[in-house]
């Protein structure tokens, strides 16, 4: 079964990518291809272009805004 994962990642101060990807198996032999390319990004940290990407690509499916309960109506953190 081809499996297929997409992260984004950030090299250390040592130059090293250290990646872990959870599988949901144990004791298996795994054969995995590593893929990689440069991110340039803005002073705040996000990819160049990703808010003018996905700024407005909610539009026509707008979240609904739920009323919030008072504090003493809301369930227990446990």
């Amino acid at each position: 079964m081809l499996q297929t994962v997409k992260r984004l990642a950030q090299v250390g101060d040592d130059g090293l990518l250290k990646i872990e990807i959870p599988v949901g198996m144990t004791n298996i032999g795994i054969e995995y291809v590593i893929v990689w390319q440069h991110v340039a990004v803005d002073d705040k940290g996000w990819p160049i272009g990703f808010i003018d990407r996905t700024y407005g690509s909610m539009a026509d499916d707008p979240m609904d805004e739920i009323e919030q309960l008072h504090p003493e109506e809301r369930d227990k953190i446990e």
